[in-house]
């Protein structure tokens, strides 16, 4: 490969809550290893590689020129979003007028359901159900409304667009959160599973939110159908909100983008968006995403998913092969595994707080999937080089996932 993907990299120290925090006790962080156990980072939603050089190439660059002052995003910035929106996702007509800037993708969630809902209003999301989207939603004073996902006889989670309908209808709900690809579940919707999807929230004529953060972290093979392409009346009620943070490995530089068509939904969500004044695109992260989006960003985003297509395929066929009761599907998207205890824990007599504690004290820093509504879930992190993916499963089959 031209990137590397296997070095370890040193975080501590370095501004990384996945291990600064261990031990803390603060934000449902792991607790520290136990004395002769170094830490794995699991939890946290972001990489242990090191980004496309081209990010750290641009920023030099700019921070050459010794002047910070008040600026507007460049048209470089736009080009190169609808350039990528193309190559990636074969999205056409896309313009600038329809592209805004966000600090980040709930910050625009929060926008939109401040210029859609009102306090007390009702909110329709997938479960399980990533914990930012709980977070940010309940903050706002608004009701989650939960529609969950149901695994078919091939383990495969599946949307219920009867169970979506009744609970838009019973509920007098007009936005609805869909997160496509799927966090935490990884799955990748298929065309037709979108098409099904936004024929029902057109029926209960619902403003849309779709979050396709993960959009470009595909495993397998597996494509990527934006929300806004299945038809027409998608195109036209959808709010869909990307970033190049998941991709790159960005999140602490801060910047999303929204893709909105419709000048009705736009203006209303702009609205929102500038009354705080703190809305407002940071000039080192206009660069990095333009240095992000240049053309080493494709290449090296085709061998990243390479990289964590291997490293969720051993982590599948670990699980099937040393930990009999504990259930996954294997993700299509995301770097991000939802491991089911249930079994595993009924099995053993064991509670899965002591299923998670056994992984931390070895080092094992994974996350308790219960604040994602996974009653008895784990969820942890695939994104480090292979060798520290084989180490954590190691010992959790030594240290956890005995008989």
């Amino acid at each position: 490969m031209k990137y590397d993907f296997t070095t370890i990299m040193e975080r501590k120290g370095r501004d990384a809550i996945a291990l600064d925090w261990l031990g803390k006790g603060w934000g449902g962080a792991p607790d520290a290893p136990k004395e002769g156990f170094d830490a794995i980072p699991m939890w946290v939603a972001d990489m242990n590689f090191a980004t496309v050089p081209t990010v750290q190439e641009v920023m030099i660059e700019r921070v050459k020129h010794p002047a910070f002052g008040y600026f507007e995003p460049s048209k470089e910035y736009y080009d190169s979003i609808i350039r990528w929106q193309k190559v990636r996702n074969g999205v056409k007509e896309l313009t600038a007028k329809c592209i805004g800037y966000e600090n980040g993708v709930l910050g625009g969630l929060v926008s939109v359901l401040e210029a859609f809902t009102a306090p007390g209003d009702a909110v329709l999301l997938h479960s399980p159900t990533y914990i930012g989207f709980t977070q940010s939603i309940e903050n706002a004073g608004r009701r989650i409304v939960h529609s969950p996902l149901i695994r078919d006889e091939d383990g495969i989670w599946r949307m219920d667009y009867a169970d979506m309908d009744a609970k838009l209808k019973a509920n007098k709900i007009h936005l609805a959160v869909f997160c496509s690809p799927h966090n935490p579940s990884g799955r990748v919707w298929k065309e037709w599973e979108i098409e099904r999807a936004m024929e029902v929230y057109r029926y209960n004529r619902c403003v849309v939110i779709s979050d396709e953060i993960w959009s470009d972290i595909l495993l397998n093979g597996n494509r990527h159908i934006p929300t806004q392409s299945v038809s027409e009346d998608a195109r036209s009620r959808t709010i869909a909100l990307y970033a190049p943070s998941k991709t790159f490995n960005l999140a602490g530089l801060v910047g999303s983008y929204h893709i909105i068509y419709d000048s009705y939904l736009r203006d209303r969500v702009r609205a929102q968006s500038e009354k705080s004044h703190y809305n407002n695109v940071n000039v080192m992260s206009m660069h990095a995403l333009i240095g992000a989006y240049r053309s080493e960003g494709y290449e090296w985003v085709s061998e990243l998913c390479q990289v964590l297509s291997e490293n969720v395929n051993f982590a599948c066929d670990y699980i099937d092969r040393y930990f009999p009761g504990v259930n996954v599907m294997k993700p299509e998207g995301t770097y991000m595994l939802f491991l089911d205890c249930t079994d595993w824990c009924m099995e053993h007599g064991k509670s899965l707080d002591q299923a998670l504690k056994a992984g931390w004290d070895v080092g094992v820093a994974w996350q308790d999937g219960r604040a994602f509504h996974g009653s008895c879930a784990i969820r942890s992190n695939l994104a480090s080089p292979l060798s520290r993916i084989m180490e954590a499963f190691e010992r959790m089959r030594m240290y956890v996932f005995t008989d």
